[in-house]
């Protein structure tokens, strides 16, 4: 019979509780959100249940990532209701620590993954992914998890994860424990985000824009377009069809996310970052190798 789901406020008792599963035993996989939980997040969740006998789920909503005027205040805090999915799949425990025990006073520390984290998000939002790096190297050395689940809807992020838990020799000496979950989308092709949320229903009808003029220049890429042609056509495409402003859109070597102008024998990635009605979406697609 699943026991009840843990619901951890302190530090001292996530230790004892993951230390207990250790001497029976017992693996952990860990998902960490900022909550506003949706289907992609329990996703992730599912794929941490097939990984290990327990699983952990953080919810933080993160202030260091955040940068000025970005939507800090303003970003959904449904804890009740996440605790409420999360037990209803079988989480064994969430971690839902405040931002004065992740940050005590006098916290002076930032971790800088360098190369993967300087182009994308990490240009148009400065100090974005030094937040991200800090708080998830604390979470790992909080969880200690054999491993943890991270969404592909932010490649960038991922990578960044990637990098540091191999430099900083985080989690386990294992090529797969930091596991890349493929990106959930609505039927309209538009991938899952808390920000979604954000959007009335013309934004939201017209963000879908975004993941068909994706595949669109995919599409022309891979027949042979030039990847400039196809990058220009998809950002003329989302400013007629509703966006504000295209951050980039770009094409990138999936592993080190140096942008290159035609797709080689390595994997790619077309990563975009848009904005509609005030919301910024961002979304990255596989570029097939070519021979």
């Amino acid at each position: 019979m699943q026991s009840a789901m843990l619901a951890i406020h302190r530090l001292d008792h996530l230790r004892t509780t993951v230390a207990a599963w250790r001497d029976a035993g017992e693996s952990v996989a860990f998902v960490p959100t900022m909550g506003a939980l949706h289907e992609g997040h329990l996703t992730l969740v599912r794929a941490a249940r097939e990984r290990a006998g327990r699983v952990v789920v953080s919810i933080f909503v993160n202030p260091t990532q955040f940068g000025p005027n970005e939507d800090l205040d303003a970003y959904p805090r449904t804890l009740q209701a996440d605790s409420e999915l999360l037990a209803a799949e079988g989480v064994n425990a969430l971690w839902a620590p405040d931002a004065g025990a992740m940050y005590p006073e006098g916290f002076a520390t930032s971790i800088d993954v360098s190369g993967v984290s300087a182009d994308f998000c990490g240009a148009s939002r400065p100090g974005h992914f030094a937040g991200v790096a800090t708080v998830v190297c604390k979470l790992f050395n909080q969880v200690q998890p054999d491993c943890a689940l991270f969404g592909e809807k932010d490649w960038q992020q991922l990578a960044v994860i990637r990098r540091m838990a191999r430099d900083l020799d985080l989690i386990r000496p294992r090529v797969d424990s930091i596991i890349g979950v493929p990106t959930v989308r609505e039927d309209d092709g538009l991938a899952l985000s808390s920000r979604n949320r954000y959007l009335d229903e013309t934004a939201r009808r017209q963000a879908a824009a975004l993941p068909a003029a994706m595949r669109t220049a995919i599409a022309g890429i891979e027949n042979g377009q030039p990847v400039a042609q196809a990058l220009g056509t998809l950002e003329t495409t989302l400013l007629t069809q509703g966006f504000s402003r295209v951050d980039y859109a770009a094409l990138a070597d999936a592993d080190t996310l140096e942008r290159i102008d035609a797709p080689g024998a390595r994997p790619a990635r077309l990563l975009v970052a848009a904005h509609i009605a005030n919301t910024r979406l961002i979304d990255n697609m596989a570029v097939e190798p070519q021979s």
